[in-house]
């Protein structure tokens, strides 16, 4: 989920270039945004501030070579006009990422067999809010999938490889179609899955044949969101500050904890916080507090909470499903920043209704 300020930036830039650059029988456009796709995550990686695409991943940059940066410019555009909700048979094995070979764009590029894609880090069983752009809106049905354990990351993905691990139908918006805006809902990861994996989105609209579809890449290694392999140096979380952590509460309510956790781009930083219950009884929400001092900003919304004030005086609070804590129970949410990495870091204050 990380998002640069190239990407800001650019936003503009890139939303005029994919008006003109969109074909008129693709009228609704959208891959995930969290977990970030590949085209989504590749975009991101290499659009730098004076609107050029240049990917620092050794991924995105081999796909960029094989098919340029016309894919990119429209990364959310990985649709079939025809699709009617076809699957197994429509959309040939090894081609699942690119929706095939009947798109207005040439995305065969990021069906590559290859370990260095963008990388999102999960925690098996975990609640997530799952985001799928709308850069324009249209009623539908969203089904998500997964490789099967003992898949092979190795050969080109296949639909014998997936399992479906969940389907809503019309979500809630982040705000109106074009731009970075979203369709969002929560979604339970399976249990059970361990190392590397896929998770495969397949966008159905419901008011014509168009579907889009969306690979991404992901590992559960307990994370939290994080994204590596994305901006210089990407390919490894960067280096954290010490956390500072709040004094102990009294009985019954909670602390935070703040870190940075990947301080591999200049100007820009990803940030972590945990919430602990260290109590005796089961926490019912909470809220998290905090002051930056040196012009810091949030770059989208967090994860696993929900920005509740802005900075410099930083409110948030539990997501819908991470508010209640059991006594010695932890929760974290994270997010991106602009700005130089605070040091030290902030003090924060956590309280429970």
């Amino acid at each position: 989920m990380k998002l640069f300020k190239s990407a800001a930036v650019a936003a503009a830039m890139v939303l005029i270039t994919s008006l003109l650059m969109v074909p008129t029988q693709a009228q609704a456009h959208g891959v995930s945004m969290f977990p970030g796709s590949r085209t989504f995550l590749c975009w991101q990686d290499g659009l730098r501030d004076n609107g050029q695409i240049l990917p620092y991943n050794p991924a995105c940059a081999s796909a960029v070579q094989q098919s340029g940066t016309t894919p990119l410019y429209n990364w959310f555009a990985v649709l079939r006009s025809d699709g009617a909700g076809r699957t197994t048979g429509f959309i040939p094995d090894g081609q699942l990422c690119s929706g095939g070979t009947g798109g207005p764009y040439d995305f065969t590029a990021y069906n590559a067999v290859r370990s260095d894609w963008p990388l999102t880090h999960l925690t098996a069983g975990r609640t997530i809010q799952m985001r799928h752009s709308n850069w324009a809106r249209h009623p539908g049905a969203f089904n998500y999938y997964i490789t099967k354990n003992g898949w092979n990351p190795n050969a080109p993905l296949k639909w014998s490889d997936l399992e479906p691990f969940g389907s809503v139908t019309n979500p809630s918006e982040s705000g109106g179609a074009g731009g970075l805006n979203y369709y969002y809902w929560d979604a339970q990861l399976p249990a059970g899955k361990s190392g590397r994996h896929i998770i495969f989105t397949h966008w159905i609209r419901s008011d014509s044949n168009e579907n889009f579809y969306s690979c991404s890449d992901v590992t559960f290694d307990g994370g939290n969101g994080e994204v590596t392999g994305v901006g210089p140096g990407g390919q490894s979380p960067g280096p954290s500050v010490t956390p500072t952590v709040t004094p102990t509460a009294p009985e019954g309510a909670c602390t935070a904890t703040w870190k940075a956790t990947d301080t591999g781009w200049a100007g820009h930083f990803q940030g972590e916080v945990t919430v602990r219950n260290n109590g005796t009884s089961s926490l019912n929400g909470w809220t998290v507090k905090w002051t930056y001092s040196g012009g810091q900003g949030f770059e989208g919304a967090p994860w696993n909470g929900v920005l509740a004030g802005q900075p410099p005086n930083v409110t948030v609070t539990n997501a819908t499903y991470n508010g209640q804590l059991s006594p010695n129970g932890t929760t974290t949410f994270g997010f991106n920043a602009t700005g130089s990495v605070p040091n030290p870091a902030p003090s924060l204050t956590c309280t429970s209704p």
